[in-house]
């Protein structure tokens, strides 16, 4: 293996050349033919049948579909078995449970939205605002930094995406999901640029129901691109003005009632921990899961008390190990070893007893960590590979791991699917410029 060179809390995946593998452990990503008019077939799943997922979101297939997730497979494989072929191999037989049909809106999630304004510049653009090649900073309103994002827009040709951690992660999860699957809740200004946000989430298919603030601007971040360098210069704005009145109204709390699934990044918790709270005590008292992500080190370390506040709501726990040390050394725990740390994290008190507490530390290139509550054994997955030649941009590549989860968590796949799904999101979000995801819509399938 070999690094990227970018930190470790944006590496979510292998870097691997070729022939730095035997070639019985290349793992390839196959683009699947449609069969034939009417060809659905039960038990076995032939070489060109389509993605399960495709039929169970064509309303034009009333049919019962079947799920490969409880498949058997083996624990260890041998260069010549079929988890390591190049070769296509038949499937195996898929087991008897229905597909999971998921409910409209059926997964919320709440944080802070950016707009992503990103440009290809040049040193002398950078120079004009004070910025580095490769850097991320906070703006500095003394300085001309609030200038940047209608330079951008007004003298170079800018992309607009739709930014801010969990809101990428919702993006993921409802790239996968059927259509109308999931719901992000933040705050934005009432300007140009938060009428574009919600034009850019429209777009990608996901539902945004955010608090408009009236004196304070949408929150957003410029990017500026030279080679292969990112400089990200972020104006935080109204995402730091969520209120949980706007949660509680009788149009949202609706909404929330409705949904089966929560995601709350870490940041959130610089902004509003009532309405985290909210979110997370509705959960436990409805038996719903309560998914919370660390999202950054500085979380764990300096709103530790924030953070230790919604700990006992907490059904999955998603973080890196950089996030792990840091919540280790801020709660004393006397260790920097990752599977120590998640053990203690999985074990801590517990509202909801009716679930066991799942965490899940990513490791950049080595393999993502699991730890669940009352279990010794702690587990392990290899990531999934990717050729350096093929990384644009390592940006956004925890916020996908964590949208694949979720979609996996939401459509009722086992845990191991549900990190392998991540882990499939991560690699080609790093394929991509920016916190995206590939077009046209790639058809997730199970690398093992």
């Amino acid at each position: 293996m070999i690094s990227t060179g970018f930190p470790s809390a944006f590496s979510f995946f292998p870097v691997l050349t070729r022939s730095s593998l035997p070639s019985s452990c290349l793992k390839l990503v196959r683009q699947v033919q449609p069969p034939p008019a009417g060809a659905l077939h039960f038990g076995f799943v032939q070489q060109q049948q389509r993605p399960l997922s495709y039929y169970a979101n064509n309303s034009s297939y009333n049919l019962l579909l079947f799920s490969h997730r409880n498949r058997k497979t083996p624990t260890t494989s041998t260069p010549t078995s079929p988890a390591f072929s190049h070769h296509r191999q038949p499937r195996r037989s898929i087991s008897h449970k229905p597909v999971k049909m998921v409910n409209k809106y059926s997964l919320l999630c709440l944080e802070n939205p950016l707009l992503d304004i990103q440009a290809t510049g040049t040193q002398e653009l950078l120079d004009k605002y004070n910025l580095k090649a490769n850097d991320a900073i906070l703006a500095d309103p003394n300085t001309n930094h609030l200038e940047l994002y209608d330079d951008l827009v007004n003298n170079y040709s800018a992309k607009f995406v739709a930014g801010g951690a969990a809101q990428n992660t919702a993006r993921g999860a409802q790239y996968i999901l059927p259509a109308d699957s999931v719901l992000y809740i933040g705050c934005i200004g009432k300007d140009s640029y938060g009428q574009r946000l919600q034009e850019v989430c429209d777009a990608e298919g996901l539902r945004v129901e955010y608090r408009i603030d009236e004196e304070v601007p949408t929150g957003r971040c410029g990017v500026i691109i030279t080679g292969h360098n990112r400089s990200m210069c972020t104006d935080l704005g109204a995402a730091n003005h969520y209120k949980l009145e706007h949660l509680k109204s009788e149009k949202i709390w609706k909404l929330v009632e409705e949904a089966e699934y929560f995601y709350v990044g870490g940041y959130h918790l610089t902004v509003s921990v009532p309405a985290i709270l909210a979110l997370a005590e509705e959960a436990a008292a409805k038996d719903k899961p309560f998914v919370m992500n660390i999202s950054a080190p500085f979380i764990a370390q300096f709103f530790k008390d924030q953070l230790a506040s919604t700990s006992k709501y907490w059904d999955y726990l998603i973080g890196n190990e950089t996030e792990a040390e840091a919540y280790a050394q801020a709660n004393e725990l006397g260790t920097t070893d990752v599977k120590a740390i998640a053990k203690h994290l999985a074990n801590l008190p517990k509202e909801n007893g009716k679930r066991k507490r799942v965490v899940i530390i990513t490791q950049g290139t080595h393999p993502t960590i699991v730890a669940t509550q009352g279990e010794e054994d702690v587990q392990e997955f290899e990531v999934h590979a990717v050729e350096e030649k093929d990384i644009i941009d390592t940006n956004g590549a925890g916020d996908a791991f964590a949208g694949g989860f979720l979609a996996g968590l939401v459509s009722g796949k086992d845990l191991r699917e549900s990190i392998d799904m991540a882990q499939w999101l991560a690699s080609w979000n790093v394929r991509q410029l920016g916190p995206s995801y590939p077009q046209p819509k790639k058809s997730y399938t199970p690398s093992y």
